[in-house]
C-alpha cells in the first residue's frame, strides 16, 4: 500500500531542496505551491478568485501575484477566501495525482501549509524541514530578492518550527547538504521498512 508523506517547513528552511533531493533518489513528489499556481492560471480560477477579491489584484486582466500576495498578506480574512477557493482544487488535484502513482510505496506532498491547510490528515507521516532563523532569512533574501524586514513578516504570518514539530514525525535539520541528505536517508529507510 502507498504511504503518503507530508513535507513542510517554514520559509527558507529548505523542504524544496529536500523535496529535490527525494526526487533524485526515485521518490515521486507533488510541490503543492507550483500545482497550485497553475490551478491558479486557469481562466476558470482566475474569474474566481477575481470575483471573490476584486479587479484590484489584476494587472492585463490576469491575477498578479504580486497584489494578491500584499492584499493577503495584509488581510487575513481575504486570504481565508483565498484559502477556501483554492485548497479544495488543489487536494482534487493532488487525490488525481496520488492515483497516478499509487504504485509508488512513498509518495511525498511538500508545501509550506501542510498544517494550516488541514492536508496533514491525509498524511501517513509527517517530516518537519528547520533551518536557524539567521539561515533561514539569508536563504529567502538571496533567492526572492527581498529585504529582511518583508522576509519577517512572511514567517511571522506562518506557524512556527515549534508548532509544526510538535505534529511532525520526523524532523530534519537543514544546515549542510551532506548532512541532510544522510538525514533524509535515514528517514527514507525507516519509512520503507515500517
Amino acid at each position: 500500500m502507498t504511504k503518503i508523506i507530508g513535507l513542510t517547513g517554514g520559509i527558507g528552511s529548505g523542504k524544496s531542496f529536500v523535496a529535490q533531493y527525494m526526487k533524485s533518489v526515485g521518490i515521486p513528489v507533488y510541490i503543492a505551491d507550483e500545482e497550485a499556481k497553475k490551478l491558479m492560471a486557469s481562466a476558470e480560477m482566475e474569474q474566481e478568485v477575481t470575483k471573490a477579491l476584486g479587479s484590484g489584484i489584476l494587472t492585463d486582466g490576469h491575477i498578479d501575484k504580486n497584489k494578491l500576495a500584499q492584499l493577503v498578506f495584509n488581510h487575513p480574512d481575504k486570504l481565508q477566501i483565498l484559502n477556501c477557493i483554492v485548497h479544495p482544487k488543489v487536494k482534487q488535484h493532488f487525490d488525481q495525482w496520488v492515483q497516478h502513482h499509487k504504485t509508488h510505496p512513498l509518495l511525498v506532498k511538500e508545501t509550506a501549509i501542510l498544517f494550516e491547510s488541514g492536508s496533514y490528515i491525509d498524511c501517513d507521516s509527517i517530516i518537519t524541514v528547520t533551518a536557524p532563523m539567521e539561515l533561514r532569512i539569508q536563504r529567502v533574501i538571496h533567492r526572492d530578492h527581498t529585504t529582511k524586514e518583508q522576509v519577517l513578516q512572511r514567517i511571522e504570518n506562518q506557524w512556527t518550527d515549534e508548532q509544526r514539530i510538535a505534529k511532525s514525525d520526523y524532523t530534519i535539520n537543514n544546515i549542510s547538504v551532506k548532512e541532510t541528505e544522510s538525514q533524509v536517508n535515514e528517514i527514507l529507510n525507516l519509512l520503507k521498512i515500517q
